[in-house]
């Protein structure tokens, strides 16, 4: 098969392989585009019954994406597990780069590459699934003149993914499944040569090119974010704010990349670890209190006694707090997941 013409990059998560399953299938052998996917996986799985799966669904040669295999058309491409696929000189390229989004694969990695090596031939898809990856993905599909699709929330097993992206404001189409591969067809048949990336936002092809070598420096960062008082919570060190673009997203120089989502989800699983540190280390403050009590007299004993009845209160309304989002008394706290 020729080199393609253009590509299809698509994120999906939760839900993801039915929905897969029904685009692919509209999609014919002779389709001059490749097709690239990230399917959230767990780092020990292998892929296969996935792209075993799809075969049985679609003309396209579906395979798992390898490091410095040239794209074709009429084939679709699947990122391993726990490795980013990227693209780069008409091939792939598969690392074992930082996370982003807390999730590796990543969407928006796949789709940051695909827009600086393709441009305006890139259509970006995002189908049902969890939290916000592929919303920053797409914004960059949009910057270098690509398409962006969503599948329709309303029909979306896990509408999270789509919703987040056209509360972005980053959204081309939003299109039910059953329709997404005529659209898809009509979109690649408009395709024109691919354009050259002295057209891609400089911005764009430095995050690219970051995500290519694993790691990047403070120089680098520096050129495209300013540096804000958080920490990245994959490595603890410090963040940049991206300045450029409408997805308020946040890196840091290590290659970890958020939006401001996503870190905010990271940082709700973080202080929940912390209270429930805090809840063991009470628990044992009171078993200390408890055997100091039983061992003394008089009024040590009573004082001992009186912490114990203080430090419950403050047990029962910390496991309150994180069981129900409530306190003892039935008045509703914020959430901290």
């Amino acid at each position: 098969m020729s080199a393609p013409t253009s590509l299809i990059v698509i994120g999906t998560s939760a839900g993801g392989m039915p929905a897969l399953t029904r685009l692919v299938e509209q999609l014919p052998r002779t389709l001059p585009a490749a097709v690239l996917v990230v399917q959230h996986l767990g780092p020990d799985s292998t892929g296969e019954p996935l792209i075993s799966r799809l075969r049985q669904h679609t003309e396209l040669k579906c395979q798992l994406g390898e490091n410095e295999q040239p794209l074709e058309a009429g084939s679709l491409y699947l990122a391993p597990p726990d490795r980013h696929m990227l693209v780069k000189d008409g091939k792939l390229l598969i690392t074992k780069g930082p996370r982003e989004n807390n999730f590796r694969p990543a969407a928006d990695s796949l789709f940051r590459s695909a827009a600086v090596a393709y441009g305006a031939n890139v259509i970006g898809v995002v189908l049902t699934g969890m939290l916000h990856d592929g919303t920053a993905g797409l914004e960059y599909v949009k910057r270098c003149g690509g398409i962006t699709l969503v599948q329709d929330p309303a029909e979306a097993e896990f509408p999270s993914m789509p919703e987040s992206a056209l509360r972005a404001g980053v959204v081309d189409y939003v299109i039910p499944l059953d329709r997404m591969g005529g659209v898809l067809l009509d979109l690649v048949a408009r395709s024109g040569p691919v354009l050259q990336k002295s057209v891609i936002p400089d911005d764009l092809i430095m995050e690219a090119s970051i995500a290519e070598r694993v790691v990047g420096t403070t120089q680098e960062v520096n050129q495209i974010g300013r540096q804000v008082p958080l920490t990245c919570p994959d490595c603890g060190g410090a963040l940049w704010e991206i300045q450029q673009g409408a997805v308020l997203r946040y890196r840091c120089h290590t290659g970890h990349a958020f939006t401001a989502d996503s870190l905010l989800d990271s940082s709700h699983h973080a202080l929940e670890e912390t209270l429930w540190v805090a809840l063991r280390m009470m628990e044992e403050r009171k078993n200390l209190y408890t055997s100091m009590a039983s061992r003394g007299e008089g009024s040590w004993s009573v004082q001992q006694e009186e912490r114990i009845e203080e430090i419950k209160v403050h047990i029962n309304r910390l496991r309150e707090f994180l069981i129900n989002g409530k306190d003892p008394n039935g008045t509703t706290t914020a959430h901290v997941h």
